[in-house]
């Protein structure tokens, strides 16, 4: 039995090593640098605190946090 040949007789190309694909690279650079993105919000966010908001009351969503105080029923 004869072995297996490609198209115009030469043997086929050995699979490439993982390390010689381009595209491995990339996919790790971009991985890093989405990291190291990550890392330096998370530690510019800790460093530089919000100052609070002056303002009256309490609000969620411009809903107020306490019940209001009850009215009188009219006459």
């Amino acid at each position: 039995m004869r072995p297996h040949r490609c198209a115009r007789g030469a043997d086929p190309s050995p699979p490439a090593d993982w390390y010689r694909q381009p595209v491995v690279w990339l996919a790790i650079a971009v991985f890093a640098l989405l990291a190291a993105g990550s890392i330096a919000m998370l530690v510019l966010g800790a460093r530089h605190t919000d100052e609070p908001v002056a303002g009256g009351e309490a609000q969620i969503l411009k809903m107020p946090l306490s019940r209001a105080p009850p009215q009188d029923a009219p006459r």
